[in-house]
């Protein structure tokens, strides 16, 4: 009865907050022959995928079992924020995720069972229609997944006890499916009190994502979609790289899909030639994902789909800041190893796929399709500064568009304020603090706040938060060996497969009683941020005075293990040494048997 309470009134508060905001669209996006339009307007768009816009599977912090949550507020803006600034105009979403029987509890779910559904995550889904409609980002949703990672097709025919294939075949299944998709159009947002069925920001639905769903399957559900909603588009999820005859002759599908990674971009063209050619003007059509090749390949076939007159191609994909700071971050596994998910506006950090550039290109093109010139990036908001623990590990909320941020400090939180830092990246690092003090002094009290930057200039400072210098610390991110006193043995940097870490790029591969030791004064406190593939083993350290006779210091180990999940996840273990003596000057990490050290920390001069 407690819960039922808190959830009732819960929802009695939310309805009397919320506030129904003016929408930015006019019309629902129609289709005629091979065009959309927006009113009388054609309309085509060059823009992103973003697939945890309402359920994220990255927040990979270190001490986190749990990758999966729901987005919040800040979140959410940032990214529909990110897609206009780049003029986007549209994005596509992930599925609805499905629950899995072998799911933790922990592990939340839009449906829950046949005809059952979470409320939690749908007023997220709320949550981003109305903010859509705010910032007058239009969205794709596909309703089911084919794939295993969030739960789709096997998913509702394991609730039947049937394999996966009888999705396509099996009445009762199919009854479930549509039991979520009535639910769904019928839903009234909590937010705007519109039904999703009713709501403009929604351009298209989409039946499902990279389905290899038979025509009748598809035909018999797009008709389900119109008999309850007659102001959307529907878009066949069917999964190829050329179109399917079957999909252009269903009546009341509205717009065709392909998805493509070829590796050479040339193949890329040619697909794209034959569906145009095969397409006339029977229905509009859609690129809903592709990716994964050099920014040359990129813009050659952004220039096809603006010749030929594509309706709007959507590249993968796009992460946003997240609301601890810094950025979400997603590797994809099917690109070679190299692509990572887009931060925008653009970083250092993507150097090695191109990052700033392809994203400089996306937003030309995506003006170029409208026929208009890019307008100035706009002036970044001021970002958020999270409470300081630790001046050592400073935290803040992004600013949409900002490429770098400049901190300060002052003795007082009304200044005089000291720029002490510049142009300091809030995607040099995944899930670590943001920035780190080092020129504090030790019993002193200070004031900080940040300002953001980027082409078009400053912020307006960020608020002000207090921390107080209690101690120096090393930290040692595993970028190079500059920070090291010595080294010796097995000892091999690695960056790749950066997913079954946790998405650390940096990190050293040491075995077989390969060492680091660091020189330093008064060390007082040491963790080491390991990882284990395998087995976990002991990570050993040492303190001496003089660099020749070395005591082991006590030692204290927690292995945050989540499980190997769908990525092969390593188990993440942190070893944290205390109680060295005062005069020790030197400290030694010694790895016996293996282990992956993503990140060293030691606290010193107290």
């Amino acid at each position: 009865m407690k819960k039922l309470s808190y959830f009732i009134v819960l929802m009695i508060s939310v309805n009397i907050l919320s506030c129904r905001a003016d929408s930015h669209f006019k019309n629902f996006i129609t289709a005629d022959g091979n065009r959309l339009y927006d009113g009388d307007r054609p309309f085509a768009f060059i823009s992103f995928n973003i697939p945890n816009l309402f359920y994220v599977e990255d927040e990979l912090a270190f001490e986190n079992i749990n990758p999966w949550r729901f987005p919040d507020e800040f979140e959410i803006r940032d990214a529909l924020e990110s897609v206009r600034q780049t003029g986007g105009q549209v994005c596509r979403t992930y599925t609805l995720s499905v629950r899995n029987q072998d799911d933790p509890d922990y592990v939340p779910k839009f449906v829950t069972g046949p005809g059952e559904f979470n409320e939690e995550a749908f007023l997220t889904l709320d949550k981003v229609l109305q903010l859509a409609n705010e910032t007058g980002v239009r969205l794709i949703i596909p309703f089911v997944d084919n794939w295993k990672w969030w739960g789709g097709i096997a998913e509702y025919a394991a609730f039947k006890g049937k394999s996966r294939n009888a999705f396509w075949t099996d009445p009762k299944i199919r009854e479930d499916f549509k039991k979520t998709i009535k639910y769904v159009l019928e839903r009234k947002n909590v937010y705007t009190g519109i039904q999703y069925k009713d709501d403009k920001a929604i351009l298209a639905w989409e039946t499902g994502n990279e389905l290899q769903s038979p025509a009748p399957w598809t035909a018999e559900m797009a008709a389900y979609i119109k008999s309850i909603d007659k102001n959307h588009l529907v878009m066949d999820g069917f999964h190829s790289s050329l179109l399917r005859d079957e999909s252009l002759a269903i009546e009341n599908i509205d717009i065709v899909t392909t998805h493509h990674y070829p590796q050479n971009p040339q193949q890329l063209l040619e697909q794209l030639g034959k569906n145009v050619q095969k397409l006339q003007d029977k229905k509009a059509y859609i690129i809903g994902e592709f990716g994964f090749i050099d920014t040359p390949g990129i813009e050659a076939f952004l220039n096809k789909i603006i010749e030929f007159k594509v309706g709007g191609a959507l590249i993968w994909s796009l992460r946003y800041h997240r609301r601890e700071g810094g950025f979400y971050w997603h590797s994809e596994p099917f690109g070679g190893d190299l692509y990572k998910a887009y931060h925008w506006p653009g970083f250092p950090s993507g150097a090695e796929y191109d990052e700033t550039n392809l994203l400089a290109l996306m937003r030309r093109m995506a003006y170029r399709i409208q026929d208009m010139e890019p307008s100035p990036l706009p002036v970044p908001v001021a970002p958020v500064l999270l409470p300081i623990s630790d001046i050592s590990h400073i935290f803040w909320q992004g600013s949409c568009g900002a490429s770098g941020y400049d901190i300060q400090r002052s003795e007082s939180d009304q200044g005089p304020w000291h720029t002490i830092a510049e142009n300091v990246s809030d995607a040099a690092v995944q899930y670590r603090a943001l920035f780190q003090d080092k020129t504090a002094e030790p019993g002193n009290k200070y004031f900080y706040r940040i300002i953001a930057r980027n082409q078009s200039g400053y912020s307006q400072p960020s608020n002000v938060q207090q921390g107080t210098a209690t101690k120096r610390t090393l930290i040692d991110e595993m970028a190079d060996s500059s920070m090291w006193f010595d080294s010796g043995g097995e000892i091999k940097f690695v960056s790749k497969q950066a997913r079954q870490v946790k998405e650390d790029i940096f990190r050293v591969e040491l075995e077989n009683n390969a060492f680091i030791t660091y020189s330093i004064k008064s060390p007082d406190r040491c963790e080491i941020y390991a990882f284990f593939p395998e087995e976990i083993s002991d990570i050993l350290t040492y303190f001496s005075t003089d660099g020749r006779e070395w005591k082991q210091a006590g030692l204290k180990k927690q292995s945050f293990r989540g499980g190997e999940g769908d990525y092969g996840y390593f188990t993440p273990v942190l070893f944290t040494a205390a109680e060295m003596e005062k005069s020790a000057q030197y400290v030694k990490i010694v790895v016996p048997k293996r282990a992956i050290i993503s990140r060293i920390q030691i606290d010193y001069g107290s």
